[in-house]
């Protein structure tokens, strides 16, 4: 939907301050600490122990409301098809889930009886189950002795708990020796996101800011150019909704090569408008599409794939992590991720749509 923006607002600290009630800057540069919080509850929880259990049959990613559903797509993305068992995401555990496999998830509603009861029974028939998840509630009584619960050390609104989320998958993979990621890392590249960021940098410094002005009056493209990406790009569509009331389509960019019309309207939206047409013979729409060309992987495919898509769309903003950072894959997304989150409460407290004494977020 189209907004407008008051642009001199992101470059006026104490009126962002002012206008920021719910304090959801500082939640969003927390993201560091939400990663490490969740690495040390797991230490204290001998997670590592409790978890050698070997390679399981499968691994099931529990994806609900919410981050819950960014975080398990992320992280079966991040795990690719190289994975050496399979990798399940559903709504709720399986019927067929015994002993030999693992149970994994970001749970946002600690009362959701549906969810309660498919662990509880996949708790009864020997899984292993490693939440992220409040203590209290039947989500979490459903498996009290028969699972590993990671609580929230850092308190934040639910839809920016994604940190979290992924850092407790990430050490799940971790344990089980399907993945290797750095998580010291990922939280000290998100403390740097954080850091360029700041709420006291101006617009042409912040990449946050700029992107919020980026997408301001426009819809949203975020068309992925590897899989990560893609699900990166599905949690900016669902952080520009809560904050700033922004629709996006969201898209592997292969797919959206097979939509014709959008295409020609992305390839139009992309090009230098020409300042003396017509606007009755011409019309714009009222929310003209932004292409957002998101990119996790690098690579000599993934180099191509993305010198291919510029070339179609010359206009097109890359965001591309790995051109910007030293860092792995995880790393790259949780970044890209938190990009996302910092425009969105940018744009959502410039356009009006969140802060001011009305307005009072969820809580993980």
């Amino acid at each position: 939907m189209p907004t407008v923006l008051d642009d001199s607002l992101l470059d006026d600290p104490d009126r962002l301050a002012h206008a920021d009630v719910a304090g959801l800057l500082r939640a969003g540069a927390m993201a560091g600490a939400q990663v490490r919080s969740t690495v040390e509850a797991a230490a204290e929880l001998e997670f590592g122990e409790r978890l050698d259990i070997g390679r399981p049959r499968a691994l099931v990613l529990l994806a609900r409301e919410g981050v819950s559903r960014a975080a398990a797509h992320l992280l079966e993305a991040l795990l690719g098809a190289s994975c050496p068992v399979p990798v399940v995401v559903s709504d709720v555990v399986p019927g067929w889930v015994g002993t030999l496999d693992v149970v994994a998830g970001h749970i946002d509603d600690g009362e959701d009886p549906e969810l309660a009861a498919s662990l509880e029974r996949a708790a009864r028939y020997g899984a292993t189950i490693v939440l992220s998840a409040a203590k209290d509630g039947p989500v979490a009584s459903a498996v009290a002795g028969r699972g590993l619960l990671i609580s929230p050390r850092v308190q934040v609104p639910a839809e920016l708990a994604l940190p979290r989320a992924l850092a407790a998958g990430l050490l799940v993979a971790n344990t089980l020796g399907l993945l290797v990621a750095d998580l010291e890392s990922v939280a000290d590249q998100l403390d740097g996101e954080a850091e360029r960021n700041h709420p006291g940098h101006e617009s042409f410094v912040s990449p946050a800011k700029a992107l919020a002005l980026r997408v301001a009056e426009r819809t949203p493209l975020l068309w992925g150019l590897d899989r990560p990406a893609l699900m990166v790009g599905e949690h900016g569509a669902h952080v520009f909704a809560a904050h700033a009331a922004t629709v996006c389509d969201v898209a592997d960019y292969r797919q959206a090569m097979a939509r014709p019309a959008l295409l020609r309207a992305a390839i139009t939206g992309t090009s230098e408008r020409d300042i003396f047409a017509d606007p009755e013979d011409d019309p714009m729409p009222a929310a003209p599409p932004r292409v957002l060309l998101l990119a996790v992987r690098s690579g000599p495919t993934a180099d191509a794939t993305r010198y291919r898509a510029e070339q179609l769309l010359p206009g097109a903003d890359v965001l591309a992590p790995a051109g910007e950072i030293e860092a792995a894959e995880p790393a790259r997304a949780a970044v890209l991720a938190l990009r996302f989150e910092m425009a969105a409460i940018y744009l959502g407290l410039a356009t009006g749509t969140i802060g001011g004494a009305g307005y009072a977020p969820t809580r993980a």
